[in-house]
């Protein structure tokens, strides 16, 4: 990864998915990473962002987003404000144009965990400072970001390796997964049960990029088929945030492709297993994986942090991205 690119500029001035990215720019923000992660091992940091604020609006509760990000910022010299839809008239109804002008008055840039991603894109829409996706039911590329540096750090590559993921395909997750691992040349297989396919329009988009870049992008309902020589195995928590009330029915759905000992006979012998947290032990993934040898789920919760400094470094220092 390293020499792909010597300071790398992001295009535009927001962060929303991996998608608006190229190869190019995804690597170099990974090496950019990797840099500030060597500076605080060596306790070497430099205030990048003296003087600079993020503010965080939260409309879904967080541990590793709110406190990745605010940390990310004292690191780096700046400050974070936390922004709860509970205690601000963000949510006694306030327009996001409104609030989007006004917060661009007061931060230098704004990361934003909700619901729908037409509100992160109106947010992008109407601040004039820029905005970072922290989770939207559709996409979720900080925490990918962190994946693919996870990753590139136990397997000294990324272009040429299988990951493979179980579970909900129609999630945050899995849509940034795919968007990833396509951008960086990994092929992705998924495997989850019918009615719960990844979003066909993100689907086709990536699997026109995956022949362009010569990888490929595979759905199975056999979980078998799709960990068969898998070098990364991954999966998330069956009911998401606000899916609490099909709990029972997930579960029944999902249960064949639990993440377990069994099923992993099939994937490499040195596989890594990721998971985003937080996770529910015997269900989505048994006990033995994920406190396995195999596990490296800390590490990926670590790289939040790191991954997410180069990226608040090239907005709010670098002066915003430069598509590739």
């Amino acid at each position: 990864m390293a020499n792909t690119i010597s300071k790398p500029k992001l295009s535009g001035k927001d962060f929303l998915t991996l998608s608006q990215l190229s190869k190019a720019e995804i690597l170099g923000l990974l090496d950019e990473a990797v840099a500030l992660k060597k500076q605080t091992n060596e306790g070497t940091r430099k205030p990048h962002l003296k003087g600079k604020v993020l503010g965080m609006i939260f409309e879904k509760s967080s541990t590793r987003t709110r406190v990745s990000f605010e940390v990310g910022m004292l690191q780096l010299g700046g400050e974070a404000i936390f922004l709860s839809s509970n205690d601000s008239q963000i949510g006694r109804g306030e327009s996001i144009f409104d609030t989007a002008n006004v917060l661009s008055r007061y931060v230098d840039g704004l990361m934003i965990r909700t619901f729908s991603h037409d509100i992160v894109e109106s947010y992008a829409q109407h601040a004039t400072v820029p905005v970072i996706n922290g989770l939207t039911d559709t996409h979720h590329p900080t925490q990918v970001l962190a994946d693919l540096l996870t990753i590139y750090e136990h397997k000294g590559k990324l272009s040429g390796l299988k990951l493979a993921f179980f579970g909900d395909g129609n999630n945050n997750m899995c849509h940034s997964l795919i968007e990833g691992a396509v951008k960086v040349g990994m092929d992705i297989a998924i495997s989850c049960p019918a009615g719960y396919e990844p979003n066909q329009e993100i689907l086709q988009q990536m699997k026109q990029a995956a022949e362009q870049n010569r990888t490929n992008v595979e759905y199975s309902e056999d979980p078998f088929d799709v960990v068969t020589n898998a070098d990364i195995v991954v999966t998330d928590v069956w009911s998401s945030m606000g899916q609490e009330a099909e709990n029972d029915q997930r579960n029944k759905a999902f249960t064949p492709y639990q993440v377990n000992e069994n099923l992993c006979k099939n994937a490499k012998s040195d596989f890594i297993f990721l998971h985003c947290l937080p996770a529910h032990r015997g269900e989505e993934v048994t006990a033995d994986i994920i406190d396995g040898s195999h596990s490296v789920v800390f590490d990926e919760a670590e790289n939040r942090l790191h991954a997410q400094k180069a990226l608040l470094k090239l907005l709010l220092e670098d002066g915003g991205i430069k598509h590739g």
